[in-house]
């Protein structure tokens, strides 16, 4: 009962059939993120693709300007100099046949895995295990590569993968509660520009059909598409 009070609390002030400017529904998620720790601010874009059809799926990874405000614990599958990179880099976990073998053991202790294209051989095995969770690298959104450098420091910087969702919806951490309404306008431009871009050839009519952010425990406001990106509807 406290907790349908406090939402419905949170619900004042923001008509849900309303479009709001981007910096308007920015100050409102943060003015209703009352809970005892800091909320996390996401974004689900509703887009008009069918992502049964590999001609309609979208997929990529944005670096927001202003980080997601966590640090991402990251795995890098990698033997020899580049391990020894790796760890330089600042990956939490680095290993090889050692590391598959946890994995497929049930240990995943880890938000995002990097694998060097060499260890996809390895890694391709654990598809079942790290693909329903989101963490099996692609070299589309940069997570399989050579240069694990740039790909763990734009883990730890930042750098949020997307994919659309059966019904067409994409989903992504912006920031947090804490951030001043500049840097999550900064991040929310972002992400609908990253998205936008990662348009597919399938796409017909409308792409990005809704927009709307909110916190962990809060209601969602939805934006006018003008306000996030003027060609946001195309």
């Amino acid at each position: 009962m406290a907790h349908g009070k406090r939402i419905n609390k949170a619900r004042e002030g923001i008509e849900r059939t309303k479009l709001y400017p981007l910096d308007q529904a920015v100050k409102l998620v943060r003015e209703r993120a009352k809970a005892k720790f800091d909320e996390t601010v996401e974004i689900a874009m509703n887009l008009g693709v069918d992502p049964k059809h590999a001609d309609q799926m979208v997929r990529g990874v944005v670096n927001l300007p202003n980080g997601t405000g966590r640090t991402l614990k990251v795995a890098v599958f990698a033997k020899g100099a580049k391990a020894d990179e790796a760890k330089a880099a600042g990956a939490d976990i680095v290993g090889a046949d050692e590391l598959v073998a946890e994995v497929q053991g049930g240990k995943i202790d880890f938000d995002r895995c990097i694998a060097t294209p060499d260890m996809m051989g390895l890694v391709g095995r654990l598809g079942k295990v790290l693909g329903p969770r989101g963490l099996m690298p692609n070299p589309r959104v940069g997570t399989v590569t050579m240069d694990v450098t740039a790909a763990v420091k734009a883990s730890k910087g930042g750098a949020v993968e997307f994919r659309v969702e059966k019904a067409g919806i994409v989903q992504g951490t912006v920031g947090k509660a804490s951030f001043d309404d500049g840097k999550l306008v900064e991040n929310i431009k972002a992400f609908v520009d990253a998205v936008s871009k990662a348009k597919p050839a399938g796409a017909k009519g409308t792409y990005i059909q809704k927009v709307a952010i909110s916190s962990t425990m809060g209601p969602g406001v939805k934006i006018e598409l003008a306000s996030v990106a003027p060609v946001a509807g195309a």
